[in-house]
């Protein structure tokens, strides 16, 4: 039987050092801000927004909605980014993607007028490159960083280790990979085009699934002896006796009695994203107590 790691905990144990952070901040006249934007009434950006909030709320960083309809040009939505670059009392933003479909060709143009010092989820290429040179540009993206929060809590040192990372996306797959470079692991990447999955993930000690898939990772994937680490939040329809339901890549039935340890779905990775995106805006104030003129 795995050891299920739990997000609640490491999200739990952030939370108090972020609101230690935030008093501190406080003493010295400055409350950490995070503005975000959301263009639209995607169902999951509404239910993410819902869960910045209350994580906000207890960890004492003050919230700005920007809610902009769907059809908003990219003109009006850069404008917008470039009033909160010049905001002092603002000091980390936020942009739900992907945007609206009239926007997706211009995303990254869009993404990149955010100041990096307040890109507190990796929009920016700025962001990005600070991932992959391993330097102090921006901040990287939420979800990996959480990844990585999750195996420090549970004492998981991947240095030595074969890592899989299973997914290749800018916003996951690619910067978990790097992370877990820089944390000395030896990482292979699988994608659809990756041939035998299977083999490949047989021989790894940990599992990153970030595929957005449910139901793809099996018990033929995996072996006794390794930690998957489920990223993906994926519907799956049957789940709660055809009510549906939040399942991750993972078939966690037969996962979980075969590994060492899992994260759950729900209730593992993505209860320690939001902490982490408070945690960035925490230390963005601290580098950045008034954003430039």
């Amino acid at each position: 039987m795995a050891k299920i790691l739990s997000g609640k905990e490491v999200a739990e144990a952030m939370n108090a050092r972020i609101r230690e952070k935030t008093a501190r901040l406080a003493a010295q006249g400055v409350v950490p801000k995070l503005a975000v934007i959301r263009c639209g009434e995607d169902p999951s950006d509404l239910s993410y927004e819902r869960g910045i909030l209350k994580r906000a709320s207890v960890t004492g960083i003050e919230t700005e909605q920007i809610l902009l309809p769907a059809s908003v040009t990219a003109e009006e939505l850069i404008s917008r980014i470039e009033e909160l670059n010049a905001d002092p009392g603002v000091h980390g933003v936020l942009l739900f993607r992907p945007l609206p479909a009239g926007l997706r060709l211009m995303e990254r143009e869009i993404c990149n007028h955010l100041v990096p010092e307040k890109d507190v989820d990796s929009m920016t290429d700025l962001s990005c490159a600070g991932v992959y040179e391993g330097k102090d540009l921006g901040f990287p993206p939420c979800t990996p960083s959480a990844c990585m929060e999750i195996l420090r809590y549970y004492g998981y040192d991947p240095a030595g280790k074969n890592a899989v990372v299973i997914g290749r996306s800018l916003v996951v797959g690619k910067p978990m990979a790097m992370m877990l470079l820089a944390a000395n692991a030896t990482v292979t990447v699988c994608h659809t085009k990756t041939a035998d999955i299977k083999e490949v993930t047989s021989r790894a000690d940990l599992i990153v699934t970030s595929a957005g898939r449910a139901g793809f990772l099996t018990g033929e994937y995996v072996r006794p002896g390794q930690t998957v680490i489920d990223v993906s939040v994926n519907w799956d329809p049957g789940k709660n006796d055809g009510r549906g339901g939040i399942t991750g890549d993972a078939v966690f039935g037969e996962i979980e009695p075969l590994v060492d340890a899992v994260t759950p779905v729900p209730g593992g990775v993505g209860s320690v994203t939001t902490s982490v995106l408070m945690s960035h805006v925490a230390e963005a104030a601290e580098k950045f107590p008034a954003a430039k003129d």
